[in-house]
């Protein structure tokens, strides 16, 4: 019985060692650089992260930081850039402003523009009432609340 168990977290083990190994060892695509490229031209500091399903890069556009995600193929999914709470569109600080959200005891922690095909831009904001209670806003570009949930 002894033998069983320990062959069996043995085999599991090794499993479960394998898929980071094996998800660092893939090589980025060259039509996920080429597509970066012609979307972002004049990005600076590049890095690039294997996120296992999609590529991750980090970046500088001027003196702003911004993160982008592709698929293996090339297609792009999305863009972040953080941004101060006050850069805010006068919309969403609006909406913001109206949600159960503004009464005091929840302080802004973080604020990120979300920018998604179809030329859609979103924001995120991450509110906190204590370390224990958090919460995720997302916003349209027009100020509407269009989701909220509990953050980690």
């Amino acid at each position: 019985m002894k033998k069983t168990v320990f062959y069996c977290l043995l085999i599991g083990g090794l499993l479960m060692s394998y898929v980071p190994v094996h998800a660092q060892l893939r090589s980025l695509p060259s039509v996920v650089t080429d597509s970066f490229k012609v979307r972002y031209p004049s990005a600076t500091q590049v890095s690039w992260s294997d996120k296992l399903g999609f590529w991750q890069a980090s970046f500088y556009m001027g003196p702003d930081a911004l993160t982008a995600k592709f698929k293996n193929t090339g297609e792009w999914q999305s863009g972040m850039k953080r941004i101060a709470q006050i850069s805010l569109p006068a919309e969403v600080q609006d909406g913001f402003s109206k949600s159960l959200y503004a009464d005091g005891e929840w302080q802004v922690s973080t604020v990120d523009v979300l920018y998604l095909p179809g030329n859609v831009t979103q924001y995120a904001i991450q509110i906190e009432k204590s370390s224990f209670q958090k919460k995720n806003l997302l916003f349209n570009s027009n100020g509407r609340l269009i989701k909220e949930n509990a953050a980690l």
